[in-house]
């Protein structure tokens, strides 16, 4: 194994246009391990010009990659997902100095986000239309799918790996270029990616990597350019709204996958510490900086206190610490930033009357870290059940009947998964269908699979990755009249 230094010097740390080039003007910005809040690199801080000069060369080459054969653009992602699985180890521990969560978690996000360069490499040679005789008699009609062209990802900083390959994967299996602007926070995993994209045959310009801390500025200078045609982003809400408003400009393909409020639903009939082993899933998973994680535990008030305290004594055996030792399952959070979120939440939780069963003081010292905690009695005007909290804390509120439980589920302004907990084939069903969420997960703690489509309702957006729905995000629908 290579060592951080050796890692950290073998990765680009200018824009990748074609391969690795300067940003104009020169300039850089710091990439922070979150472990120590100390810098362990510099990257290219892109300038407007810097994303024109990205969409100059995805144009130049749509054309020539639309019209590759799918056999052949599918091999190329094969060959860039063997190329991922052999270098997991590199992968996990840049994510883990870049990001901070613990290693077992960033070898799982390599396995993650690997495998959706495997599935649209199937998807790729499977595109299809339809040819029909008019119900009219009057000719023929042809339904032909087409690359919609130039395509912008904007990715978040929790999953640097995964939030690039559900989209960086269906965009280049249906024949479309692409330029991706990675968090700020995390940029060197794609830069990285993009190196051994271009290793395993993907022609120059098809994939670009901009990194910058002039996000707007950047971003602008291509949503207003006519010739990208489709938006793709995976972060918050409020930004999501910001862009979808900015792309109705030139009437861009959009596709958001935004915030999420995941609630917890346990009922009296759940097999408890199966219960227990999904809520250490959907809450700890990432550290609980996902949008999948759950943000509310809706107990049924017959089993609150069993789970309340085998939630507790499972989370007391989790080990806080930086993220490359071995004996670490809960790495620190991004930044102070999101640290002070974190800690307001508990703080006014706390205020109006929830109690602290574990945790719920960071700290302090090197590093952004806050234990595993968890808040019981938690009032309703609690803004930590409002809000996505994006950290390890577990709120647990009761519920009496299955309607009180569903309502409280759906008191959201989002809707991007759920979790139900139930023995009742005919209750899980019922609820799962009545949540308005676009994923749930039933007696599951984890739910995300390439194979399968994954995406919002309501205020967490709309659009969908992986499944076999993930590729029609990137195609037109072009209808042709035969006599």
């Amino acid at each position: 194994m290579v060592s951080e230094r050796e890692l950290l010097d073998s990765v680009p740390t200018q824009l990748w246009i074609g391969g690795p080039v300067d940003a104009t003007g020169g300039a850089t910005f710091a990439v922070e391990n979150p472990a120590t809040g100390e810098p362990i690199t510099h990257v290219a801080d892109a300038t407007p010009e810097d994303a024109v000069r990205a969409l100059d060369a995805a144009a130049a080459v749509q054309a020539e990659w639309a019209a590759t054969p799918a056999r052949e653009r599918a091999e190329i992602l094969r060959a860039v997902y063997e190329a991922i699985v052999a270098r997991t180890e590199d992968f996990a521990l840049l994510m883990t100095l870049e990001m901070g969560k613990a290693l077992p978690e960033s070898r799982n996000e390599v396995r993650y986000g690997a495998e959706f360069f495997r599935w649209f490499s199937e998807e790729a040679v499977r595109v299809h239309g339809r040819y029909q005789a008019a119900p009219s008699g009057t000719g023929r009609i042809v339904v032909h799918k087409q690359p919609v062209g130039p395509c912008l990802a904007i990715t978040p900083w929790n999953f640097p790996l995964a939030m690039g390959t559900r989209k960086i994967g269906p965009a280049l299996a249906a024949g479309c270029t692409m330029i991706v602007k990675p968090a700020s926070a995390t940029p060197l995993t794609m830069l990285l990616l993009a190196r051994l994209c271009s290793e395993a045959g993907l022609p120059a310009g098809v994939l670009s990597v901009i990194t910058s801390k002039r996000s707007g500025a950047v971003t602008d200078a291509l949503v207003q350019d006519s010739r990208l045609r489709k938006l793709t982003f995976t972060g918050s809400t409020p930004v999501g709204k910001m862009l979808v408003e900015k792309s109705a400009h030139g009437l861009l393909r959009t596709s958001m996958e935004l915030g999420g409020n995941a609630p917890f639903v346990v009922f009296d009939d759940a097999d408890v510490d199966a219960a227990v082993s999904g809520a250490m899933l959907a809450k700890l998973r990432n550290g609980g900086e996902a949008c999948t994680a759950a943000n509310r535990f809706h107990v049924h008030n017959a089993v609150r206190a069993e789970f309340t305290e085998k939630l507790v004594t499972a989370m007391q055996a989790v080990k806080l610490g930086p993220g490359t030792d071995p004996e670490t399952t809960l790495g620190p959070l991004i930044n102070q930033e999101q640290l002070d979120t974190v800690s307001d939440l508990v703080d006014d939780a706390t205020a109006q009357g929830a109690t602290v069963a574990l945790g719920g003081k960071a700290p302090g010292g090197t590093g952004y870290y806050y234990p595993a905690t968890i808040l019981t009695d938690v009032p309703a005007g609690a803004r930590i059940l409002r809000e996505e909290v994006f950290g390890p804390v577990a709120p647990i509120v009761g519920f009496d009947t299955e309607e009180e439980g569903l309502a409280a589920a759906n008191d959201t302004e989002f809707g991007l998964v759920a979790y139900v907990y139930t023995r009742d084939l005919d209750r899980a069903l019922r609820v799962a269908e009545g949540l308005e969420s676009g994923m749930v997960g039933v007696n599951r703690g984890v739910i995300s699979d390439p194979a399968a489509p994954f995406g919002g309702v309501k205020e967490s957006g709309f659009g969908r990755e992986g499944g076999y729905e993930g590729i029609e995000e990137y195609l037109s629908t072009k209808y042709i009249a035969l006599q």
